[in-house]
């Protein structure tokens, strides 16, 4: 099950803050000199920001080969937990580790944000924690002052909080497991840098994380096993949603027994485990095979599905997973024989919008 966690109880205090460069090109690390104490009347609408992207995502948990105490992100927030007087040194650690970690020539020197929270609200207890924000690019804005009686227009350079590139929140809860840990990485690229090279996290593997997982496996296995011909790929789409009726038909999930009504044979089981493998080595760890399946995940899986086709015309046809059990009154495919190529023929009853 998923933990219960509620963020709106929370209150960030205090922040250090640094600019982190990229030391292959040469780019400094500067740090705050001292903790930035945040006013109570920007109490409010900082911590808003700060936790606005943690909504809805997996829990990690911090590893490490040998012990969690050799672990630096675990060690340094162990410390502000137990004394949050320690949050400029042990802030001034983490600003230190990320920046000898962003050593490759595609990480983006940026803006780092560490703030201490009070009142974060789980499980029924309310704990600290400590919400890690990288910003990798500031965007132009402006503002309308008033100066000597008249009003002026100045722009500065800023942060766009619905822009943050990644971050971690780091909850004083199950410290012994490795803390909960929730973290995102919208830049676009290897994530492996941040959740496994600075965080050195791994997804706690609940019913929540499992189901999500497989789902996701399931449908991008048979993706990758759509033949090479023309089918149509709301024939895959359609496939994904029957895998997916596995697992909304039952509480637990047993892979031999989804290898056998799903797959069907030896040969896509053989094939859906040399994929099963590849993924869990790209994610770094090893998945269980037998689980409680979590219901409302299975659903966000369903809602993801969708199918689209390209044409070396230029033209791209989206189907949505709600229309793919549906397609035959809507689509028709064929071969004319005047102009010597394929087509496909929609039909409608009404134009939706334009764009």
């Amino acid at each position: 099950m998923s933990l219960k966690l509620r963020l709106n109880t929370a209150t960030a205090t205090q922040v250090v803050l640094a600019k982190i460069g990229n030391p292959q090109r040469d780019e400094p690390l500067q740090t705050s000199r001292q903790v930035f104490d945040i006013a109570e009347s920007d109490q409010e609408a900082l911590t808003a920001l700060f936790l606005k992207p943690f909504k809805n995502l997996i829990g990690h948990r911090f590893v490490h080969y040998t012990s969690l105490d050799k672990q630096d992100m675990y060690r340094c927030a162990k410390t502000i937990f137990a004394d949050p007087d320690k949050l400029l040194p042990a802030g001034i650690e983490i600003a230190q580790r990320l920046y000898a970690k962003s050593n490759h020539p595609n990480i983006k020197a940026g803006d780092l944000c560490i703030a201490f929270l009070k009142e974060v609200h789980i499980e029924g207890e309310l704990v600290s924690g400590l919400c890690i924000l990288k910003s990798d690019s500031v965007v132009p804005f402006l503002s309308i002052t008033t100066h000597d009686g008249d009003l002026h227009l100045s722009t500065q350079q800023g942060i766009q909080p619905e822009k943050i590139d990644k971050g971690c929140l780091i909850l004083d809860f199950k410290a012994d497991q490795g803390y909960y840990v929730l973290t995102f990485d919208r830049s676009g690229g290897d994530t492996k840098f941040w959740v496994r090279e600075f965080l050195s996290v791994e997804a706690v593997p609940d019913a929540a994380f499992l189901t999500s997982a497989y789902a996701k496996m399931a449908v991008s296995f048979l993706e990758e096993q759509k033949p090479e011909d023309d089918t149509p790929p709301w024939d895959t789409c359609n496939a994904a949603r029957e895998a997916l009726e596995y697992f909304e038909e039952r509480d637990q999930f047993d892979l031999q027994e989804f290898e056998k009504e799903v797959l069907k044979t030896p040969e896509a089981a053989a094939a859906f485990e040399e994929h099963r493998a590849r993924i869990a080595e790209e994610q770094g760890q090893t998945l269980d095979t037998s689980f409680e399946i979590s219901k409302k995940d299975v659903t966000k899986a369903k809602k993801r599905i969708g199918a689209v086709l390209k044409l070396d015309t230029g033209v791209e046809i989206h189907v949505k997973s709600t229309l793919s059990t549906e397609y035959d009154p809507v689509l028709e495919r064929g071969y004319d024989d005047t102009k010597g190529m394929k087509f496909v023929k929609v039909y409608y009853k009404e134009q939706l919008s334009a764009s």
